[in-house]
């Protein structure tokens, strides 16, 4: 059964705005959540992650232009990204931080210059 959906990406240009949502339907609401994103030949890393009481966490490239949410009633899992750059273009994913399912089959986002 599909436990990680993943929603939002899209082609946008260099400076542009996406929201990216995520379904987590047996894992959300217990544990830390994160999102990943890979690149074509790099794996796939951490970007931002929250704890179950709200806490968040980013890698340097991204702070200040993303910022992760979740809402634990609705099993759903958000990454806001502004200001879009062209490294920012990978598959990204939902799951959590010490606890994981199969992976879901990630939002492709591509950002143009």
């Amino acid at each position: 059964q599909v436990q990680l959906v993943e929603s939002g990406g899209a082609l946008v240009q260099t400076g542009g705005s996406l929201r990216l949502s995520c379904v987590a339907r047996t894992i959300l609401s217990d544990n830390d959540m994160a999102w990943y994103r890979q690149a074509p030949g790099k794996q796939r890393d951490m970007v931002a992650s929250i704890t179950r009481g709200g806490r968040t966490n980013y890698v340097d490239s991204v702070k200040g232009r993303f910022t992760i949410s979740r809402d634990n009633a609705k099993n759903m899992l958000y990454l806001q990204m502004t200001d879009l750059k062209p490294e920012d273009t990978a598959a990204y994913y939902c799951n959590g931080v010490n606890v994981r399912v199969p992976w879901g089959q990630g939002t492709q986002v591509t950002v143009s210059s």
